[in-house]
């Protein structure tokens, strides 16, 4: 299997599932480098995704570390054996690698679940809106890559509409509804856009109002992403230098709890509609 320079947070994922078996089997890399007929640098390649691995070795491996969850070793593999190339790729080396893997991961997802505070959900952003996002970056970008990042993002939220039927709950925030990124005119058509999306079978949009009170969290954006069993799920969540994503079983516990939270106190998805609807007529 040829080597990668630069592998996705999916193939690294994948690297990390495998280094996490053998030490839950509490066995050697040298031991792994036996079964499958290489040396211990192209095991160790293997386990940090630098190196593709098949799914019938993931298998071998899953076996002989004593590993009896037959549904995840079957998502371990099915993970190995995915070969085609995603749209997002069109973007590789134009765009930061953390967007690439964002789309990766929301195309391989089971169920998606976002909590957003300040800015809307990425997969629910007008084209203006984006535009008037992008426009405040620091260090300022150039209008090329503001027109690349928007294109981009609209691309990203055909998800929801090429009958792909990726199940998706957006919790957003009162504050992120008031927020006039682009001024009126643009606000009120992306709050007509999320009502328009809100009546999609396979979008659940629930409001937080500011009379809710306190919820957990640090109000930051978080982004959960459900994979084909629980341990594969993913969280990632924004920083200044770009998306990172979580997945020790601690952070996945925590940041289902706070999504869990915040839908407990959230409007419901009707009252949630009214409330956007009142917001847009006041502008």
């Amino acid at each position: 299997m040829a080597t990668r320079t630069s592998p996705t947070e999916r193939q690294k994922r994948l690297g990390a599932e495998i280094r996490k078996l053998r030490a839950a089997a509490g066995q050697s890399i040298e031991f792994a480098a036996g079964l499958l007929g290489v040396d211990r640098s192209n095991m160790s390649s293997m386990e940090s995704g630098v190196r593709a691995i098949s799914p019938e070795r993931v298998r071998t491996l899953a076996c002989n570390y004593a590993c009896s969850d037959q549904e995840y070793v079957d998502a371990l593999a099915d993970m190995a054996g995915y070969r085609k190339r995603g749209w997002w790729e069109r973007y590789r080396g134009q765009l930061p690698a953390g967007f690439m893997d964002i789309a990766e991961m929301e195309w391989h997802a089971k169920r998606m679940r976002s909590a957003n505070f300040i800015h809307m959900p990425g997969l629910l952003q007008t084209g203006d809106q984006a535009l008037a996002i992008f426009r405040t970056a620091v260090p300022a970008l150039p209008e090329h890559e503001v027109a690349l990042r928007v294109a981009y993002r609209l691309e990203r939220a055909k998800i929801l509409t090429d009958g792909a039927a990726h199940e998706y709950v957006s919790i957003i925030h009162e504050a992120a509804l008031r927020m006039q990124f682009g001024g009126h005119k643009v606000v009120h058509a992306q709050l007509e856009h999320l009502l328009a999306m809100s009546e999609r079978e396979q979008v659940t949009l629930r409001v937080i109002p500011f009379a809710a009170g306190e919820f957990p969290g640090a109000g930051q954006t978080v982004f959960h992403l459900e994979g084909p069993v629980p341990t594969l799920d993913t969280v990632q969540v924004d920083n200044a230098h770009g998306p990172e994503f979580l997945h020790m079983e601690a952070q996945l516990n925590r940041y289902r709890g706070q999504l869990d939270w915040m839908e407990r106190i959230a409007l419901s998805p009707e009252e949630s509609r009214d409330f956007i609807r009142a917001i847009a007529n006041e502008l």
